[in-house]
C-alpha cells in the first residue's frame, strides 16, 4: 500500500496516514486528546487487541523485512498458507495486530 499523505507534529511523528491501493484508501493516526481520540483506547488499555486488518501486499517477504526493521514485533512468522498465500503477523509500535500476505480471495472465484 503506497503512503498516499501524512501529516507530521513539531516532534516528526505521525499524526495522520493515508494509505492506498487502487481506489481504496484506509486513514491511520496515533490517539490524541481531542473528541474523537477520547473515544479510542490502545490494546493494552482495552485489555487486549480491538481489530485485526489482513492486508494483501504483492511481496510478503519484502514486506515483513520493511515492517521488522520499522519496528514491527513478528508474532507470527511468514509462511506459506494451507489455503494459498503467503503471510505473517506483526504487533506495531503502538500494539495493534496486523496480518499482511499474498491471498487474494477475490482471485480465487
Amino acid at each position: 500500500m503506497p503512503l498516499k499523505d501524512r501529516n507530521v507534529d513539531k516532534d516528526g511523528r505521525v499524526q495522520h496516514a493515508e494509505l492506498t491501493f487502487g481506489n481504496g484508501m484506509i486513514m491511520l493516526g496515533p490517539l490524541s486528546e481531542n473528541a474523537y481520540g477520547k473515544l479510542l483506547r490502545q490494546p493494552s488499555e482495552a485489555g487486549g487487541e480491538t481489530q485485526a486488518p489482513y492486508v494483501l501486499v504483492a511481496d510478503a517477504d519484502t514486506h515483513c523485512a520493511r515492517a521488522k526493521a520499522a519496528g514491527a514485533e513478528i508474532l507470527l512468522p511468514l509462511k506459506d498458507e494451507d489455503y494459498g498465500g503467503r503471510g505473517y503477523t506483526c504487533r506495531d509500535p503502538e500494539g495493534h495486530v496486523w496480518s499482511f500476505g499474498t491471498c487474494n480471495l477475490w482471485r480465487r472465484a
